[in-house]
């Protein structure tokens, strides 16, 4: 909702300029101007700065999609990254993906031999009672 929120603001301030820089002043090149910095400025500040705090702090909305072939297995914060963990059935790895404010910074972990989703009766340790 507060994503909704957001961008009803920034369309309102765009409007708002074509209204009073446009209509009342008579300026409408200085009017689409305006409005179009309104709006590179608002989407650059979400992307870069507001999406994942909407998201993680006020329940935002942010959509990821799943590369082809692999299992989503998992999602978790850290600070103000999202780390997503998926499982590649090819490659039998684990890669935890972390996603940070705009994608400027993305860890990635593989682990191999991972196999989370079927282990092998090799890989479950027995224990003598």
């Amino acid at each position: 909702m507060i994503t909704y929120l957001y961008w009803i603001t920034v369309l309102g301030l765009m409007v708002g300029a074509l209204y009073f820089v446009g209509y009342k002043i008579d300026q409408w090149k200085y009017a689409f101007i305006t409005a179009a910095t309104i709006f590179f400025i608002g989407w650059v500040s979400y992307y870069f700065h507001f999406q994942q705090i909407f998201v993680k702090k006020y329940g935002g909305v942010m959509s990821l999609a799943v590369p082809a072939g692999q299992f989503h297995m998992g999602a978790t914060w850290k600070d103000e990254n999202l780390w997503i963990e998926n499982y590649d059935v090819k490659t039998n790895t684990c890669i935890f993906t972390e996603y940070s404010k705009g994608n400027v910074l993305q860890g990635k972990v593989e682990i191999k031999n991972c196999n989370p989703l079927m282990p092998n009766k090799t890989d479950i340790p027995v224990t003598n009672k």
